[in-house]
């Protein structure tokens, strides 16, 4: 296995090449140990979604929070994000940031009248801005919002529904065995929703597992997250952790576990295409892609 120090030294001369090989970082994003630094990331996430660094989004105006009608819901959800900010962080400095995060999603929206803010979100931005500072998030975010998240950003919950509903065939070609059982309990899948639309920033607590999968999901296909998310089901339940009827209890992912299955998840499925089980649906999915022109 490569070290640390020889991983990192790789992907930095990848960086360097002329014209940069993206098939390379993808697979770099996608290998154990993913982008491995900030500095990484802050080059690399960029490319990913092919966005021009020399032609970033201005900062938000003054008047971005004027007669906003996501406003009030923005700020109370911001508010409340004290967890996602770093321990030991000053008080000052975490308010500046909450204040750009709020003019951030604010400026994403008005930029993008098609989308409606969810409630989750936040949780995605904060993500990027602690890492890629605030234009680079707006144009991270703008990116992101009109392809993987697209769906989550509807006037209704109908295409999240529809994505909710691709776990359980997925999970039956992983573990037919766990399938069954989830349908006898009755369980449905709104237990993967925290997960689903936050890309599980808002499950997890060590900010480094968080940006692991950032790295993941950036190379990866838009349904990646639900297909991770069957495979997170089945090793808590191989773990015996947290399995019951109750949803609050599904929805609280064991870190140690999640990080676990990530490792060996990365290890046999990052190289493999990832494609919809052929029993899901034959009809076009409500995915990302279903909103491009």
């Amino acid at each position: 296995m490569l070290s640390v120090n020889f991983a990192s030294c790789l992907r930095h001369f990848v960086l360097f090449l002329d014209p940069v090989d993206i098939e390379t970082l993808r697979r770099a994003a996608l290998s154990e140990g993913g982008l491995l630094t900030d500095d990484i990331r802050r080059k690399v996430w960029p490319k990913l979604l092919s966005i021009n660094v020399y032609n970033l989004p201005p900062k938000p105006s003054k008047d971005v929070r004027e007669d906003h009608k996501d406003y009030r819901q923005v700020v109370l959800d911001v508010r409340r994000s004290m967890r996602r900010f770093p321990k030991g962080m000053r008080v000052d400095e975490r308010e500046v940031l909450q204040e750009q995060l709020i003019d951030i999603i604010l400026d994403v929206l008005r930029r993008n009248p098609q989308l409606y803010y969810y409630q989750g979100y936040h949780d995605i931005v904060v993500t990027f801005l602690l890492v890629v500072g605030e234009r680079m998030t707006i144009a991270i975010m703008e990116k992101l919002s009109n392809h993987h998240l697209r769906d989550f950003m509807d006037p209704t919950m109908d295409s999240t529904k529809h994505i909710l509903n691709y776990l359980m065939p997925i999970l039956e070609r992983v573990d037919r065995e766990l399938h069954d059982f989830m349908i006898r309990s009755e369980v449905g899948t709104i237990f993967a929703l925290s997960w689903l639309i936050t890309w599980y920033g808002y499950v997890l607590s060590d900010f480094r597992h968080v940006l692991r999968l950032y790295d993941f999901f950036l190379a990866s296909h838009p349904l990646m997250a639900i297909y991770f998310a069957a495979v997170v089901r089945r090793s808590v339940f191989l773990c015996r952790l947290f399995f019951s009827r109750s949803i609050s209890s599904l929805s609280r992912m064991p870190r140690q576990c999640c990080v676990m299955t990530f490792s060996v998840f990365v290890r046999e499925k990052a190289s493999a295409p990832v494609k919809k089980p052929s029993h899901i649906s034959t009809k076009p999915p409500l995915n990302s892609m279903s909103h491009q022109k």
